[in-house]
């Protein structure tokens, strides 16, 4: 039986809900990307070209730090949810990605969004993940069933 470990980032609490629906779905264990230095809702406004998110956002080599880590060596699979900022995954998500050694495992995104879709996560996550399975993700209503969740996750 596969060990499975859902990883996420969210900014105001829509993604966290959903991965823990997702974790619980699956029978997997639950841990959450969380920044050193938290969002404020100033940070996450996307619409000020000076908040600290679009500044993130528009630098893709732009790295924020995450407040802890956790040991991935035993899973081999992981689900990583994230909601979609400027037609991808946060920076956070890419620290996420250099951080670990990801080689054997099979890892697919998922997201939430107001609007637009998962974009190009898959291939920036799989550039950053070398020896990975990146395998195309998906965006999911924040009120998606778990039959749904739990189907989507038992094809990895």
């Amino acid at each position: 039986m596969k060990k499975v470990l859902v990883a996420y980032f969210s900014a105001s609490g829509v993604t966290a809900k959903l991965a823990s629906r997702m974790a619980e779905a699956v029978g997997a264990d639950l841990f959450e990307i969380a920044p050193k230095q938290p969002y404020t809702r100033a940070d996450l406004d996307w619409t000020n070209k000076k908040s600290r998110s679009t500044l993130e956002m528009q630098d893709r080599a732009c790295r924020p730090e995450i407040a802890e880590t956790t040991d991935i060596s035993a899973y081999d699979t992981i689900l990583i949810g994230f909601p979609v900022w400027w037609y991808r995954e946060p920076s956070i998500i890419d620290t996420f990605m250099e951080s670990y050694d990801f080689t054997g495992k099979s890892v697919a995104a998922f997201c939430t969004s107001g609007g637009s879709g998962i974009g190009d996560s898959a291939a920036n996550m799989q550039a950053l993940a070398q020896g990975a399975r990146v395998l195309d993700g998906r965006k999911f209503s924040p009120s998606a069933p778990a039959d749904e969740l739990k189907k989507w996750a038992e094809q990895f």
